[in-house]
């Protein structure tokens, strides 16, 4: 068997090292993004002008789709990559970003300060139909005068908006029926994205309720009357559960035709395959050389895309990567196993984003302290081991732009050993005072309710509280055994 020299697996690690944007779906660069966006059929249902809801955990990959089609241009490609019948045709299509706005659109401080001031469901449906308007400026053509007041009020102005738009009367209504119209005639549509509506309040749990309730009940109010106006919602999924599923039956036909942004473990194989194949030409070569039975498609703008039957199929390229075991021998687990057990959250789904940076960071300190590997293997099992680490700790990191409680539910479950107590967990939580950032339940019981219900943690059949190796070490908690770092 052939080895790899010195000098090249240390390429190979730079450039592994780099395949991702640091976990965070924001910072993809768009020159980039044809080669890391990674079409799947099922998600691309999402396409369907029918379909409104876009659901998925943290890190699902609702972010990347939003961009890919707000952002990079990459509508065409997508179209053709779906499976979906009867879509239009691409180019009649323009797609444009609901939220976030920047400065044509109002802050978290501003949301708050409406609700405050108005606070009912009608009047949060009422500015999200006003900043409609606004953004669909440019579509409005003649007839638009009396919308003036409300085209003009500085975007940051909530409530300057919403009191424009109630001063308008029946001209929004009209202008926008007019649009959908000629749209219709035109064969024609425009698609309104939201994404980020985790972050609509800031700190402000309430905030971001009423914002997003507000939200889905306006398109469920709307979406039947405007054919070729049609909105996409990008939600994550206890948002989607817990404030966008009680309502009527309109509300209940969004629900109903929602698009899941999940991931079989096939899925996720093929994923990040595509990742490495595409970082460079040197990992192209190499992951292609190995013995394996994926297929691979070769597209003129999207790069290899690779396909396995089963999630099974990656097993001979993920151990030409790492070898067969994360150890000395199979006792210490499977590596082709490894991975995706421990990018897993609390209810057992694991996500692109995760997987993409273990496999990043663990080249990144692999190419910092070499160990030697042989053969054409690149990275040391123990060098996954420690990246698991770096992963959850930006995992909980970054959760702190959705969760801003998350530093103080750290700061009180800090060393707490798993499993732990159920009781002895909610002890932990009783001390409201602490908690800088409000969390979304005062009472223990319930805030551990929700803590397990989003994955953070996890309740065993015998009742302990246990915590998933995605946020362990982020969140300062500890558990025996594992395989060994060093």
């Amino acid at each position: 068997m052939s080895s790899l020299r010195t000098e090249e697996r240390l390429e190979l690690l730079r450039d592994l090292a780099q395949m991702g944007s640091r976990g965070r779906a924001e910072g993809e660069d768009l020159g980039r993004m044809p080669r890391t966006f990674h079409p799947v059929k099922e998600h691309l249902r999402m396409l369907d002008p029918d379909v409104v809801l876009v659901v998925g955990p943290r890190g699902s990959g609702k972010t990347e789709m939003f961009r890919a089609l707000t952002d990079a241009s990459l509508v065409q490609e997508a179209f053709d990559e779906s499976a979906v019948r009867r879509l239009p045709q691409a180019e009649k299509t323009e797609w444009l970003k609901g939220h976030p706005l920047g400065r044509a659109g109002f802050d978290a401080a501003g949301l708050r300060r409406f609700i405050s001031s108005r606070p009912d469901l009608d009047a949060m449906q009422e500015l999200w139909f006003a900043y409609l308007v606004r953004l669909l400026e440019p579509h409005l053509g003649t007839g638009a005068q009396a919308l003036d007041a409300l085209l003009d009020a500085p975007g940051g102005a909530a409530a300057q908006v919403h009191d424009a738009w109630l001063a308008a009367k029946d001209e929004p209504l009209l202008a926008l029926d007019r649009l959908d119209e000629r749209l219709e005639n035109e064969n024609r549509y425009v698609f309104v994205a939201y994404d980020e509506l985790d972050v609509l309040g800031g700190s402000d749990w309430r905030a971001m309720a009423e914002g997003v309730r507000g939200l889905v009940a306006f398109w469920a109010a709307y979406a039947r009357r405007w054919h070729r106006i049609r909105p996409k919602i990008f939600l994550r999924s206890d948002l989607f559960e817990r404030f966008a599923t009680s309502g009527g039956a309109d509300l209940a036909k969004l629900a109903a035709g929602r698009v899941e942004l999940s991931w079989s473990d096939r899925q996720l194989y093929e994923m990040l395959l595509r990742r490495i194949a595409n970082t460079s030409d040197r990992l192209r070569e190499y992951i292609r050389a190995g013995r394996s039975v994926v297929s691979w498609r070769d597209h003129p703008v999207l790069g290899l895309i690779p396909a396995l039957e089963r999630w099974t199929d990656a097993r001979p390229l993920i151990e030409r990567i790492v070898g067969p075991y994360m150890g000395a021998n199979r006792q210490k687990g499977l590596s082709y196993r490894w991975p995706l057990a421990h990018v897993r959250d609390g209810l057992g789904r694991a996500v692109p984003r995760p997987l993409v940076r273990l496999f990043e960071e663990a080249a990144h300190l692999e190419a910092d302290s070499p160990r030697p590997v042989g053969g054409m293997r690149i990275l040391h099992p123990s060098s996954l081991r420690r990246a698991i680490d770096v992963v959850s700790s930006e995992h909980v990191a970054h959760a702190r732009d959705e969760w801003a409680w998350i530093d103080t539910l750290k700061e009180a479950l800090n060393g707490v050993l798993m499993p732990a107590k159920q009781r002895d967990v909610e002890l932990r939580l009783a001390d409201a005072s602490r908690w800088k950032a409000p969390p979304p339940y005062e009472d223990p019981r319930e805030l551990l309710g929700y803590v397990v219900e989003v994955g953070i943690l996890r309740e065993r059949p015998d009742g302990r509280i246990d915590s998933p190796d995605l946020f362990l070490y982020g969140l300062g908690l500890k558990r025996k055994g594992g395989v060994g770092r060093r």
